[in-house]
C-alpha cells in the first residue's frame, strides 16, 4: 500500500479488521519490519490523539519517528505556483517536500480544510502535493475533506462493540459553536457505506454532504426518527457543504445536542464520538460519562488503524 486516504485503499474491509483486531493482540509482533525506518508525521494543524496515537503505532512498529509542525519550529510554507514570495512565507512546498522524502521512509501529513475556496479544499491540494513530489508512501493523519485513521478505528470498536451482525449505526450532526470541516463525517460514511451496518445520517436541512460519501445511505432529517432503534449513535458537528453556504454555521439548534433522552431512543445505543468534544453541545455530560459512552476505547483504537495502516505500508517497501 503505497497511499492511505480512504476506505478503498484498505481493499477486503472484513480482511483489513481481522489484520487490525489480531494486531491488537499483539502489538509488537511486526516490530522487525520497521527495523532502520523512519516516519514523519507532518502536521499543518494541531493535534492529540493523532500524533500520539501514530507516533506509538510506528514505534510498536520498530521504526523511528520523527514530527514536524509546520509553522511551529519550522519555515512557513507557500503552497500556491505563481506566488511572489515576497511576504512571511520563506520555503516553497515543492522544495520542502522532496526534502523531507529524502530524510524518511513514510510520510504521514495533517492538513485541515481552510473554508477558503471549496475546490482547493476537495482537491486536496496539500495531501496530493506528498503524495506526487515526496517519493514516499504517504497517509493522511486528517486531510480538508477525509479522516480515514479516524474511520477505520471506529469501524474496528463497532466490530469490537456490536451485539448484532448487522447493526443500526446512526451518525447525527450536534451544534457547535465553531465551523469545523466534513472530514470525520466524510470519512466515517466513507467506511459505513462498505462496512455491513445499516447506516442513516440525520442532520438539519442545509447540513447536506458530498454525495460521493453519502452514497446509499439513508438520510433522515428528523433526528428522533433517525435515533429509534440505533445500535451505535456517531455524534459529529460538520459545517454547511453545498454552495453558498460552504464551511458556514446555518444553525446552533441545541435539541440536536444528544441527551439522555435522545439515548433513550435508541436500542441501548453506544455512544461515540472522534473527541475533543464540547460537552453539553455536542453530548451531554451524563452520556458521554455513561457506560455506553465508548469514546475511550475509540480513541484508543487509533494506536490500531495506524498501525495496521502503517504495517501495510512497510510491507510495500519490501
Amino acid at each position: 500500500m503505497r497511499t492511505y486516504t480512504n476506505v478503498k485503499d484498505l481493499g477486503d474491509l472484513k480482511a483489513a479488521v481481522s489484520e487490525a483486531l489480531e494486531i491488537k493482540k499483539n502489538r509488537f509482533a511486526y516490530k522487525s519490519l520497521g527495523e532502520n525506518k523512519t516516519l514523519l508525521m507532518v502536521f499543518f494543524n494541531s493535534s492529540l490523539r493523532t500524533r500520539l496515537s501514530t507516533q506509538k503505532a510506528g514505534m510498536n512498529l520498530g521504526m523511528n519517528t520523527m514530527v514536524l509542525d509546520i509553522n511551529q519550529g519550522a519555515w512557513k510554507l507557500e503552497t500556491e505556483r505563481g506566488v511572489i514570495m515576497d511576504g512571511d512565507k520563506s520555503e516553497h512546498i515543492l522544495e520542502a517536500i522532496p526534502v523531507m522524502g529524502s530524510y524518511c521512509d513514510i510520510i504521514g501529513v495533517r492538513a485541515f480544510a481552510q473554508f477558503e475556496n471549496k475546490e482547493d479544499d476537495y482537491q486536496e491540494k496539500i495531501l496530493n502535493q506528498f503524495i506526487q513530489y515526496s517519493g514516499k508512501p504517504v497517509f493522511s493523519m486528517e486531510a480538508a475533506t477525509g479522516h480515514p485513521l479516524q474511520a477505520f478505528a471506529d469501524l474496528i470498536t463497532i466490530e469490537e462493540y456490536k451485539r448484532t451482525s448487522r447493526p443500526k449505526v446512526v451518525m447525527t450532526w450536534a451544534p457547535h459553536p465553531k465551523a469545523l470541516p466534513q472530514a470525520v463525517p466524510n470519512s466515517f460514511a466513507d467506511f459505513m457505506n462498505e462496512a455491513d451496518v445499516d447506516f442513516v445520517i440525520t442532520h438539519p436541512q442545509g447540513y447536506e454532504l458530498d454525495p460521493k460519501f453519502v452514497r446509499g445511505a439513508v438520510v433522515e432529517y428528523d433526528q428522533d426518527k433517525a435515533l429509534a432503534g440505533a445500535d451505535f449513535v456517531y455524534a459529529k458537528n460538520w459545517a454547511a457543504y453545498a454552495d453558498p453556504n460552504y464551511g458556514k454555521i446555518l444553525s446552533k439548534d441545541m435539541s440536536w445536542t444528544i441527551t439522555s433522552q435522545k439515548m433513550a431512543l435508541t436500542n441501548n445505543a453506544y455512544f461515540m464520538h472522534c473527541l475533543p468534544v464540547r460537552r453539553n453541545m455536542i453530548v451531554s455530560d451524563d452520556v458521554i460519562e455513561s457506560p455506553q459512552s465508548i469514546v475511550i476505547p475509540e480513541a484508543a483504537n487509533r494506536e490500531i488503524s495506524a498501525q495496521t495502516v502503517i504495517k501495510r505500508m512497510l510491507e510495500s517497501l519490501t
